[in-house]
């Protein structure tokens, strides 16, 4: 036969650069054909990847975008110097791993993806260092004064030079700005980015000859630190809406188990019959494996779905325990 009718089914080999969902058609004229978009489950069970053996990064990568292009509930993210990869459970995320050794030949090590936690300041302070370094020649010196203020919630961050009279001569003051953001991106407090800052120079010392660059990257870095250690620091954790779908009978173990978590309930509200939707609030650090819970207590009925609202501070005594680790990571690798 010439070709295909409805109703029957046919091969196409090789064709390049075709896509999840496409209309394959004979004219360039009605490249506007699209079919309605299918309504696919958000993944929610992630792990976070890293190559077994070094130099497989690249290979890793574009097996990703391969298995991303043919799998709609396949997710990839970066963050936090960390790429993960989400999908609809555990079994799912197995044949994916299978997938990857068997068809593209790389193999990774999996763990749970870290929680973006933040630090922040809630108190205005001011910060100081003087870098001051001779080796046999030419020194090194800077000297920076700076403030630092707290932002509303999702500010960012703010740099401010209102240095006068060129105490520190204006060539200077990107590097001042670069030793800042060296700093927001591992607050002293725990290792997390820092955010909601602005950060006012003011004043400084120079010298004509010892002066550089590398000086007042250290002396803006040290100096912020300075302000920020006084400026009662907190880490923000993400706190997430999230939604459970379960039988009736189970929403009085769901609800418990919710507020265990240190979750807040919204609401619930009738879906089908036998069917409850619960609302609620929960700190993402406590929904670890939470899709294993929810399958537990529903019997694999239950569903979930989650998506960021906002930042609040930690408990202190999380506070702590972050703090301690950090400092812990921190003594071992100096060793």
């Amino acid at each position: 036969t010439d070709g295909l009718v409805p109703g029957d089914i046919g091969a196409v080999a090789k064709v390049d650069e075709i896509q999840f969902d496409a209309v394959l058609h004979d004219s360039h004229d009605e490249d506007h054909i699209r079919l309605a978009p299918l309504e696919f489950p958000t993944p929610m069970h992630s792990l976070a990847i890293e190559p077994k053996r070094r130099g497989d990064e690249q290979r890793i990568s574009e097996a990703l975008h391969k298995i991303v292009a043919e799998d709609p509930t396949f997710r990839v993210t970066h963050h936090a110097a960390e790429t993960v990869i989400s999908g609809l459970g555990d079994l799912h995320m197995r044949y994916i791993l299978d997938k990857m050794a068997s068809q593209y030949h790389v193999e990774v090590t999996t763990q749970p993806p870290r929680i973006p936690y933040r630090e922040t300041i809630t108190a205005k302070a001011e910060g100081h260092h003087r870098h001051k370094k001779q080796t046999g020649g030419a020194g090194q010196f800077g000297e920076v004064f700076l403030r630092v203020e707290p932002l509303r919630r999702g500010a960012g961050f703010e740099f401010v030079d209102q240095v006068k009279g060129g105490t520190i001569p204006t060539q200077y003051i990107p590097a001042v700005e670069k030793g800042v953001r060296q700093v927001l991106e591992a607050g002293p407090v725990a290792g997390f980015p820092v955010h909601d800052v602005r950060v006012i120079v003011y004043d400084g010392k120079h010298h004509p000859v010892d002066s550089k660059e590398v000086a007042f990257i250290s002396a803006g870095k040290r100096a912020f630190m300075d302000a920020i250690s006084k400026a009662r620091p907190i880490i923000l954790e993400p706190i997430v809406n999230l939604e459970v779908n379960a039988p009736e009978s189970n929403m009085g173990d769901i609800a418990g188990d919710i507020s265990s978590k240190r979750g807040q309930i919204s609401g619930t509200d009738s879906m089908q019959a036998g069917t409850l939707s619960i609302k609620g609030q929960v700190p993402l650090s406590e929904l670890n494996n939470y899709q294993a819970r929810l399958k537990s207590v529903t019997a694999g009925q239950g569903s979930f779905s989650v998506e960021l609202s906002h930042y609040e501070p930690v408990p202190p005594n999380v506070q702590k325990d972050l703090a301690a680790q950090h400092a812990k990571t921190a003594h071992a690798e100096e060793q």
